[in-house]
């Protein structure tokens, strides 16, 4: 229904678009009917919203966000509608706008409600083959006549269940049941819904399943109802499976997902050759030699200095420094410099501080602190990194913590209603489990998981750990009448005791996650920390630890290293930065989700652009700074970290449009990596920004007072930019820019250039 009005007003905004002074009459009058008739069409499939809502069987967040979402934009609609019938013409372009994308907005959620979260995903290319590993490997599936052994009939139960999973649970599992039917169980399935059985055993053409699925698309009948058909493969399995009885084996079921190993594990550091002699760079040989994938030479002097710079401190290095460091000739003058770096303790922290702040949702405003609802961690986090505190030691104060650390478990006491999966024990679940174990419990924070073997139950009875009181639980918040009782995610690890108070319950899982035997907590942090430098992780989603790395012998051998060093964080960076690995050329991908794809190939760093953090450093140091020292949150701080600053740094400071547009994320919700792709929204703010511009203006004056001739102005910005001279065919434009004598208007017009150049704004 909502497709209509969309249509509708799409049409009418595009016909806005051409100016309404030199708009023809049949146009504007063109205009006006499909507005009205956008704005009746938008009330009718509010009204039928509600009515769908009320009888069907939908529930939790996405509802409410759909209907009110409806409700909000059928009103634009009508005010679009009134705006123009009184030629408001400013007005009603602006309404009806909002009306496009609102309208737009709850459309999506009403398709995620009737077709399923994965709506969109389904029908992409890329989701054609989404059996497990175990699955595709079951040849005998199709070709085998006789009985099926004990090996065969679990791999075929992996298989059909995978089909199930992702492309009949949005539908038919424990959140939703259309027509009162569950696929995601023997019980469920041979049950059948209320139009009868729809597996019959040993008949798959008698069984309602296999005509369904085998309906051709459109069918009124068919399934799935919307979105990608099965392929004849699924259909066949499907078929060749009820043929065979239909069988379940008893027992525990296999999981149709990837499920990592949480013990560690050391894996024999491969044979050196050459000068592939560091254990980082001998896992990669192999990799490289089975990917058929050659070594290329290193970078040279600057590329790595201005790189090892910014991935440590986040900041340039001085001219004088790069020229120097080109003109050592120790042959391990790039071990030094890393050694060098990592003892900046303030530095390091200033720059990492940023990392944990969007991993750990800690900010210097925002919602709840005004009122008590969340608690700032910036002190203890701030001193964790200058003294290097180990990392085991990190994770337990933040788990069980002390005075200064309590926020990121704590999180945010929202204001006004909010629903189940949003308290602050279910918050302090949710956190935990994805910053420090790499996986998704929100999913399962509402109903069972689609994409893991993650259990409503598990969440909530992770969640009550952290609660004073056994929470009820909600499923798609709505109260079940159930107690989870309490339970660590791993139970391999240990046990959690439910009559203990909640403090005593935080230090034992504190106690229990922290175990050298969890190997999955490392893994999660050195992917990360390796993501970090290297532009992406040996598992990609880095949230997504299940997921196959493109070197388990790698990711095993950093944490199984990590923990043998004494939880060592600078200790990790210094393996990382000072493999011949990380000193590869940079390399890039031609499209965004390329980084994330299954088939992605490792061959060197990939090439980044500067966080919002290091562009604004970068700017303050080159040429003039960003934020007066009146901007840091010096109250938040240690006390001795005012005398310890160069220059204010962007890491310190509140968040602003500025920051906000170039990439530093809400700190409401976990961010645990951000995107390195320029947008629309950064382009705008570094062409039109008022902070940018105040701060070309400002250092204008000074450039201009310092170097009275254009050449030395050139030569010393370049250098601070750059770290290199201008080349002589740059020389010669920037001349054409400035003229023989600078002014302050050509000196803003060549800054503003040379920061948008990818020399600038990416890390080679």
């Amino acid at each position: 229904m909502v497709h209509f009005p969309i249509s509708l007003l799409l049409v009418a905004l595009v016909l806005e678009i051409i100016d309404w002074k030199n708009k023809s009459d049949k146009l504007k009058e063109a205009t006006k009917i499909l507005v009205w008739i956008g704005a009746g069409s938008a009330l009718i499939a509010v009204a039928f919203g509600w009515l769908l809502a009320n009888e069907g069987d939908y529930g939790g967040d996405d509802l409410e966000i759909h209907r009110w979402a409806g409700m909000a934009t059928a009103a634009l609609s009508v005010l679009s509608a009134y705006l123009i019938g009184r030629k408001h013409v400013s007005a009603f372009r602006s309404t009806l706008f909002l009306t496009v994308f609102g309208v737009s907005f709850a459309g999506h959620y009403g398709a995620m409600l009737t077709h399923g979260d994965d709506y969109l995903t389904s029908v992409l290319p890329s989701s054609d083959s989404k059996l497990s590993p175990d699955a595709q490997d079951a040849d005998f599936v199709l070709t085998n006549a006789g009985a099926l052994n004990d090996q065969q009939l679990q791999d075929l139960n992996v298989e059909v269940r995978t089909i199930l999973a992702h492309n009949c649970y949005s539908c038919h599992g424990e959140a939703k049941m259309k027509g009162d039917l569950r696929l995601d169980s023997k019980e469920a399935i041979m049950k059948g819904g209320e139009n009868g059985v729809v597996v019959v055993p040993d008949h798959p053409d008698k069984s309602e399943l296999i005509r369904r699925i085998s309906l051709p698309k459109g069918h009124k009948e068919a399934m799935p109802t919307k979105g990608k058909r099965l392929t004849e493969k699924e259909v066949n399995v499907l078929k060749f499976w009820i043929e065979k009885g239909a069988k379940w084996p008893d027992g525990k079921e296999k999981s149709i997902y990837r499920v990592a190993a949480l013990e560690p594990r050391m894996p024999v550091i491969p044979n050196a050759s050459g000068d592939i002699i560091l254990p980082v760079d001998r896992f990669v040989n192999v990799y490289f030699q089975k990917n058929q994938i050659t070594w290329k030479p290193v970078v040279d002097d600057r590329t790595y200095i201005r790189r090892v710079y910014l991935d440590i401190v986040g900041l340039l290095p001085a001219p004088e420094r790069v020229e120097a460091f080109a003109a050592d000739g120790r042959p391990d003058k790039r071990e030094l410099l890393a050694k060098e770096l990592l003892s900046r303790n303030d530095d390091y922290a200033q720059h990492w501080l940023s990392f944990w702040n969007d991993a750990l949702r800690n900010d210097y405003s925002g919602t709840g602190y005004i009122t008590g609802g969340r608690f700032d961690i910036t002190k203890w986090l701030y001193t964790a990194l200058e003294t290097n505190k180990p990392y085991n030691g990190f994770v337990r104060e933040l788990i069980s913590p002390v005075k200064g650390s309590e926020g990121f478990i704590k999180g945010i006491k929202w204001r006004g209603t909010i629903n189940s999966s949003q308290r602050t024990e279910m918050q302090a679940a949710q956190n935990v489990s994805q910053v420090l174990l790499g996986l998704n419990l929100k999913c399962a924070s509402c109903h069972d998981s689609f994409i893991s073997d993650w259990k409503l139950e598990d969440a909530y009875a992770f969640a009550n750990i952290f609660a004073d009181t056994l929470l009820e639980i909600n499923r798609c918040d709505k109260p079940t009448g159930k107690i989870a009782g309490t339970r660590n995610l791993f139970p391999e690890l240990g046990e959690i005791s439910i009559n203990e108070s909640t403090e005593k319950r935080l230090r034992q899982l504190a106690d229990l996650l922290v175990q050298p035997k969890d190997g999955r907590l490392y893994r999660t942090v050195v992917n990360r920390i390796w993501a970090q430098l290297l532009g992406r992780g040996i598992v990609e989603p880095v949230d997504m630890m299940d997921n196959m790395p493109w070197s388990q012998d790698l990711l095993d051998w950093l944490a199984a290293d990590f923990v043998a060093n004494g939880y060592d964080m600078k200790k990790l960076i210094y393996t990382i930065v000072t493999s011949k690995t990380y000193q590869l050329p940079s390399t890039s991908v031609k499209e965004a989700e390329d980084i994330m794809a299954s088939t992605y190939k490792f061959t060197g760093m990939v090439r980044r652009r500067l966080t919002a953090e290091q562009f604004a450093d970068a700017i303050s140091l080159s040429f003039n700074p960003i934020y007066g020292d009146t901007s840091i949150v010096s109250k938040l701080l240690p006390e001795r970290v005012n005398t310890k600053l160069p220059f204010a740094r962007a890491a310190l400071v509140k968040n602003d449009p500025f920051l906000t547009a170039l990439g530093r994320p809400n700190r409401e919700t976990v961010s645990t990596s951000r995107t390195s792709q320029a947008n629309l929204l950064q382009a705008l703010e570094l062409t039109n920004g008022d902070k940018f511009t105040q701060t070309l203006k400002r250092g204008a004056k000074e450039w201009k007072a310092k170097y009275p001739t254009s050449d030395s102005l050139v030569t010393a910005l370049y250098r601070n930019a750059l770290g290199r001279n201008p080349l002589l065919k740059e020389l010669t434009t920037a001349r054409k820019i400035l003229g023989s004598k600078p002014d302050e208007e050509g000196i803003q017009d060549l800054v503003w250039a040379l920061a948008l150049i990818p020399e600038f704004q990416l890390i080679y």
